[in-house]
């Protein structure tokens, strides 16, 4: 039931050293904050406006069922020359609330603007 790949990737893994290895295929990818930053980040750098950026990733989570959202994004935004920071929110997202379980990821990008 597995894809060709992950089984061509284990047995070239398996040739040099005796390794286990379990690799598992994520459900809801777009739930995840690591890879939804590095959506974001492939998407700043083919140049696509950041706010349509977010926006799509908004959309991919919304469809992975997740409660809430907020993206924030900084520095020299559609290549301005001073650096702000812009961020949007959807859903429930409680940051001042100790016990509520949030995925946080930051990643940084270098795009062609700097």
């Amino acid at each position: 039931s597995r894809p060709l790949g992950i089984e061509e990737l284990q047995k070239n893994l398996q040739k040099e050293r005796k390794l286990n290895i379990a690799i598992a295929r994520i459900s809801k990818p777009y739930g995840n904050p690591t890879i939804l930053a590095k959506f974001i980040a492939g998407q700043l750098k083919n140049r696509v406006s950041f706010r349509k950026a977010m926006k799509k990733a908004i959309e991919l989570t919304e469809q992975a069922d997740t409660k809430g959202i907020q993206i924030q994004i900084a520095g020299r935004i559609d290549g301005k020359e001073i650096a702000r920071v812009e961020w949007i929110r959807e859903g429930r997202v409680p940051l001042q609330t100790i016990r509520a379980k949030i995925d946080y990821c930051f990643y940084t990008v270098r795009t062609i603007y700097g």
